[in-house]
């Protein structure tokens, strides 16, 4: 015996025989061909079927249609319209596409990387390509993909159900089973990394993705533990948003650089202390022809990682630790390339 169809199954089935069909299509014609109906027992089972189904698509805006045969008024079908149930042209912007490409490019996962990339190329082939420029430098997640444990551990947080894991610690090296309440997970320093409270030690934890070992597995029911309080939950995340924050300066050319800009600030009261320009070899000449814009930034690493993708566009000013750490990541491109030019 044939598996029943799942309803949603039968809705896709049915909007799809409607848009398709020449002219119309009777009660008699989708009861024998389109799959699904044909699990009605009786024909007043049908009837309720079939009437569900059309109510349950026009409440989605599918726009079925009743249409009568000119010729015998009280031969009826349906069909739907393929003018008012098609999208418009899909118009994308460089700038708009450029920021999907970066969601696929964070989602690399197993579990979404080939998802993610044919839409991806759906969308190239309406849109308007990036060209190699800065548009999206800077947005670009650097961010490894989480591996076989993402997943369980995503379903796990959602579910607040506990998970059981082996991992491996850092500073000890040690590999021991631990069972965790899952909080969040962030994309913090180039990875994944789950908060949660450890119950072994009954304190807060945080665990890189990467360092766990085998597999995650569910302990107990979903709901089985509160969701953390506020207080809990700022504790936890304080240990990955640590850091003083500092204003870097920055030279852009016009136009350029848009996530750097997106983020600037105006020096005031209420921010850190710009960097002294005074004694800044060219200020005023690269001025001329560039603006100052102020970005707050608290991983000086991060941030030169950032400025180094935008190339010539960026130079930068100050804090001499930050044009450091940039010329020291230009050198090591150069030298891996076999060239290349200072900040």
């Amino acid at each position: 015996m044939a598996a029943q169809i799942d309803p949603a199954e039968r809705l896709l089935n049915l909007v799809i025989a409607l848009v398709n069909t020449p002219g119309r299509m009777t009660k008699e014609q989708v009861r024998r061909s389109v799959a699904g109906y044909a699990d009605a027992p009786t024909d007043d089972a049908f009837e309720r079927m079939f009437e569900r189904d059309k109510d349950t698509l026009r409440e989605l805006g599918v726009p079925v249609l009743t249409v009568t045969d000119p010729r015998h008024g009280d031969d009826i079908g349906y069909r739907v319209d393929p003018d008012a149930y098609a999208l418009p042209p899909v118009q994308l912007t460089a700038g708009e596409l450029g920021v999907l490409a970066l969601a696929a490019q964070l989602w690399q996962d197993r579990s979404l990387r080939t998802d993610s990339s044919r839409a991806l190329t759906k969308l190239r082939a309406v849109g308007e390509a990036p060209e190699a420029s800065d548009l999206v430098a800077g947005l670009a997640p650097r961010v490894r993909a989480g591996g076989d444990a993402f997943g369980p551990l995503l379903d796990a947080v959602q579910a607040r159900q506990a998970v059981r894991f082996v991992y491996r610690a850092a500073t000890t090296g040690e590999v021991r089973e631990r069972e965790v309440e899952p909080w969040r997970l962030l994309a913090r320093r180039g990875g994944w990394v789950l908060v949660g409270r450890d119950r072994h030690r009954s304190a807060t934890r945080s665990f890189r993705l990467s360092r766990i070992e085998g597999t995650v597995r569910p302990v107990g029911e979903p709901g089985s533990f509160p969701p953390p309080t506020p207080a809990e939950l700022d504790e936890a995340l304080a240990t990955w948003t640590a850091g003083t924050e500092r204003l870097a300066a920055l030279a852009v050319l016009p136009e350029r650089a848009g996530a750097a800009r997106a983020r600037a600030v105006v020096p005031d009261d209420d921010t850190p202390a710009p960097p002294d320009l005074t004694d800044v070899p060219g200020v005023e000449r690269l001025l001329a022809t560039r603006d100052l814009v102020h970005v707050p930034y608290r991983s000086t690493h991060e941030l030169a990682e950032e400025l180094v993708a935008y190339g010539d566009a960026v130079v930068v000013l100050g804090p001499p630790e930050l044009r450091a750490a940039v010329l020291r990541l230009l050198r090591t491109a150069a030298t891996l390339g076999g060239g290349g030019d200072d900040a």
